[in-house]
């Protein structure tokens, strides 16, 4: 389903492009909690206890909120485990502990208006609340559909009351993975149909004058996730509506990859102004989750005194759909290249074969030759230094023209204006280092003439994402096809921090299909093999380029059949090293099949101690006991072809 890209008028999906400002939300009361309007982001996070048990919940529930966490989630997927929200409630008064809980409910309308009248909010999944999935596709004119509306009106409708009546408030929670056969007969498989599908219960609620609704539309593809919150919002100024937003990026996984994902999804929203609450899913233990959501939140609060940067009167791309701005290829970046990666090594005293084995070369002094890893990065900048060695054949350098010798995959980096007028150049490859002010007629005029030239972009604004993307408009605007690389450069952060700030600052562009490569100029932060890690992970979260194996875990919670962290771990040992295959491993069936349908293999926990293999979203084995369960997953993949011999 193709549609013409959108006007710029109905392409908004926030206050401004340029100027950080929050999208003002209805504020919505959960208890004595303010969620929306000018408040804080506030942070929460999900127990992953047996509901049933009462006193395992109370204490990992204290644990989260002694972290900072100010709204507790827990699953009641049954009658039962709603009824059991209110001992763990008042275990927790007991304790002096007020804050609100959450009632997550998929399946069971009648759990969720007990827990209505329990709980300070409910969420619901609109893709299973009156929908059962058979992955079906059924064709409906208007008036079937309207049947359809009508039938979950009145399964809806007795919810509503409730909440109205006791004061609860309800999160109307959209999972990529969980989309009805309605929806997706529909509008396809698509952040379109997300919206819809909450749209569809949003105006239930509104009719009955309903208001205390917070909405997600969460996805473990980054790309789906972004483009799905920009579309609510934009349909939402269209309908004159502000209900706050709840962001997370769905089974995100474990460790830096977890993190990184999240910090993309998450990130690149935030930087519009977008979002009200924050979940970060890390198949962890939830405590993990909140400084994670914690340091995301907290970049924005100082945001909006940036230094100015021009308004847009055209914004030229189409915000709701992937597109990879088009470039010309120079040497092996731009065009259909995959995003480059560049490190810096200008800092260093002197520079040996060795140093490069943390960015995936290791030299074999005996054999005297290069081994490469799947993450060997494609460019490394010595600044003023020379190198006394042969490079790896993949392996290009950049020098700074005025230290520049035309050695053999020797590339010189130009200050912006002096490479207009410099007389010496590469025939092949010449970077230009600019910012946005430095992207003048003459630096412009000078580009568009040159098939040589790939712009470094760099920016030292504190609203860094927004000055970078207006660098790009004005590229697209003038129809320069130069590529780009993307330079931000860090000073003095920890690791953690500058995984966050990095994937959220280079994410933001790469998602919207802006960049050819970047580069991560770290002062004092981390280390040169974490650097080289963290970049290859932002290109796989954004989906730009795949080196490894993607895991799509779910946090675990009461529903989960099986140890996640665990089972994670262990298919993780034995297929890590299988690039670009999608593996999706589920606690249960919530957010199921379809949270998987961007999965290659699925690991599903469909009862205690049994397992349910997908290969996409079809079933191959049923019930499979879990200690075999991990081998048949590979004889699965080796069946498929996708299977190779680890080395070694």
């Amino acid at each position: 389903m193709h549609h013409d890209a959108p006007s710029s008028a109905d392409k908004r999906y926030c206050i401004s492009l340029t100027s950080y400002q929050r999208f003002e939300t209805r504020e919505v009361s959960i208890g004595a909690l303010k969620l929306g309007g000018e408040n804080p982001l506030r942070i929460q996070s999900m127990t992953t206890t047996d509901t049933m048990n009462t006193e395992g919940t109370v204490s990992q529930s204290i644990r989260m909120i002694d972290a900072g966490c100010e709204l507790v989630r827990i699953t009641a997927p049954s009658k039962k485990d709603a009824e059991n929200l209110k001992p763990i409630k008042e275990a927790l008064a007991k304790l002096g502990y007020a804050t609100p809980l959450v009632a997550d409910i998929h399946f069971t309308p009648n759990a969720a208006e007990i827990a209505a009248r329990i709980v300070e909010k409910v969420r619901v999944n609109p893709g299973n609340y009156a929908d059962k999935k058979k992955f079906e596709h059924i064709e409906y004119n208007d008036e079937t559909y309207q049947a359809e509306l009508d039938r979950i009106r009145a399964r809806f409708i007795p919810l509503v009351e409730i909440c109205k009546e006791h004061g609860t408030a309800m999160r109307i929670g959209t999972n990529h993975g969980s989309l009805s056969d309605r929806i997706l007969s529909r509008y396809g498989d698509t952040p379109l149909g997300m919206v819809e599908s909450a749209m569809e219960f949003v105006l239930i609620c509104r009719d009955m004058d309903f208001h205390e609704i917070v909405l997600s539309m969460k996805a473990s593809n980054t790309q789906v996730m972004v483009q799905a919150y920009r579309l609510l919002v934009n349909r939402m100024m269209q309908e004159g509506m502000n209900y706050p937003l709840h962001l997370g990026v769905t089974e995100a996984g474990e460790g830096e990859d977890g993190r990184i994902k999240s910090a993309v999804g998450i990130g690149t929203l935030l930087e519009d102004g977008l979002g009200d609450t924050i979940r970060v899913s890390l198949t962890e233990e939830p405590e993990y989750e909140i400084p994670v959501a914690q340091a995301l939140a907290n970049r924005y609060t100082g945001r909006s005194g940036h230094a100015p940067i021009p308004a847009l009167s055209n914004y030229p791309i189409d915000p709701f759909s992937y597109t990879r701005r088009a470039s010309a290829a120079v040497v092996n970046i731009g065009d259909h290249e995959v995003p480059r990666i560049i490190h810096d090594y200008s800092h260093q005293d002197e520079i040996k074969p060795a140093n490069l084995h943390a960015v995936g070369y290791n030299y074999s002094v005996p054999l005297d030759k290069w081994n490469l890893s799947d993450q060997a990065c494609d460019y490394i900048f010595i600044g003023d230094k020379t190198l006394n060695f042969e490079i790896p054949g993949t392996l290009g350098v950049i020098q700074n023209a005025s230290a520049w010798k035309n050695e053999d995959r020797h590339y010189p980096l130009f200050e912006s204006i002096s490479y207009v007028v410099a007389e010496q150049k590469s025939e092949a490859l010449n970077f230009v280092k600019t910012d946005l002010a430095g992207l003048d007629i003459p630096l412009m005029a000078a580009l568009k003439a040159d098939p040589t030239a790939v712009l470094v972009l760099t920016t030292n604004n504190a609203h860094g994402v927004a000055e970078q993307r207006s660098a790009f408009f004005r590229l697209i605007e003038e129809d320069c096809q130069t590529p780009v690389i993307i330079q931000r450069t860090y000073t003095a952060l920890d690791e953690n921090t500058l995984q966050l700030h990095a994937s959220t600052d280079l994410g933001a562009l790469l998602i919207d299909g802006l960049g050819d490569g970047i580069w991560i100029d770290a002062v004092s932060s981390g280390s040169k093999q974490m650097i080289n890690s963290l970049s290859f992970g932002i290109l796989q979260a954004t989906r730009t380029r795949i080196s490894k194996t993607e895991y799509i875990s779910c946090p675990s919670c009461g529903r989960t059949l099986f140890d996640l962290q665990e089972t994670t771990a262990k298919i993780r040992s034995r297929t890590s090293h299988l690039k670009g295959v999608k593996i999706g491993i589920m606690g249960c069936i919530v957010n199921g099949p379809g949270e998987m349908a961007d999965a290659d293999y699925g690991y599903v926990g469909t009862g205690v101690g049994k397992i349910t293999l997908y290969k996409e979203k079809e079933v191959v084995k049923r019930n499979v006991p879990e200690a075999e369960a991990v081998d048949e997953l590979i004889a699965l993949i080796n069946t498929h072809g996708d299977w190779i011999e680890p080395e070694g």
